[in-house]
């Protein structure tokens, strides 16, 4: 054994432990009776917003692969969870050694080929495992339907790729993707006759249907279908950028410009 670097982990853990109780002493002392009057009065909904927020925030500093940045949003979310942690702690429920112990509890529990025995050789394997632990879990075990569990705020997209997921396990699927293209041009159809009747609430349901089926050809596609709309929005605000960009050099406006000189800009900006 290399006592060097069992000695270097040891203190690297020793250092996190106490950088981490710092920052949770921290959070006693803004929520404590003399701390900062707009930190006492946050409650669970009230910090909801925030808590997506910052989860947005650092996958945006992880897109941009900034080291710098990145460790800021994590602190970031991180703090939030100390937040939650310490406003149940005031309502005599939990704390944040609870949260620690627990998540840590079922690392262990889910990984028995790491901390117990028998070997696992590929992510598949892996997954198939933890999804098996899960269904005898107390959480898994309440469900009173397979697709239980599926958070209500996710994102549109994740969440249909999610149920979408769960229910081909037990056999509600298509064979294949084939079936799923054929579908989508159902639904488009659909669609488009709803959009020519005018009524407002069919098209906005025919348009959910729509990307209802686009979530499944992702799912397909092993692909996800919410990170590929994102890096498409990322995309589109560069491209975006780069219109203003060549307008503001012309001494013109957007308003002032024809569109199909903004798109040829637009075409250039592929190129680049």
């Amino acid at each position: 054994m290399n006592h060097s670097n069992t000695n270097k982990e040891g203190n690297m853990n020793e250092n996190a432990a106490k950088a981490f109780g710092e920052l949770v002493d921290i959070v006693d002392r803004l929520m404590g009776e003399n701390g900062c009057p707009w930190d006492r009065v946050q409650t669970r909904e009230s910090l909801k917003p925030y808590l997506v927020e910052e989860a947005y925030e650092a996958l945006e500093a992880l897109d941009h692969n900034d080291p710098e940045k990145i460790k800021d949003e994590l602190g970031d979310l991180l703090y939030q969870i100390l937040f939650h942690a310490k406003i149940s702690e005031l309502q005599k429920e939990f704390d944040i050694r609870d949260v620690v112990n627990t998540i840590a509890d079922k690392m262990v529990r889910r990984h028995p080929h790491v901390f117990k025995e028998g070997e696992l050789h590929t992510p598949d394997q892996v997954v198939d495992q933890w999804e098996k632990i899960k269904k005898t879990e107390k959480a898994s075990r309440d469900r009173q339907s397979v697709l239980d569990g599926v958070p209500l705020h996710l994102p549109g997209l994740k969440r249909a790729q999610k149920l979408q997921k769960k229910a081909a396990k037990h056999g509600f699927d298509w064979d294949r993707i084939d079936e799923v293209f054929a579908k989508l041009d159902e639904e488009i159809a659909e669609f488009k006759e709803a959009v020519r009747h005018g009524d407002e609430a069919h098209v906005e349901s025919e348009l959910g249907d729509i990307l209802f089926v686009l979530a499944n050809v992702a799912r397909f596609q092993k692909l996800d279908a919410e990170e590929a709309l994102r890096q498409t929005n990322n995309k589109f605000v560069q491209r975006f950028h780069y219109i203003e960009e060549q307008v503001t050099k012309q001494g013109k406006t957007l308003k002032d410009t024809p569109l199909e000189e903004m798109e040829r800009y637009w075409q250039e900006s592929k190129k680049k």
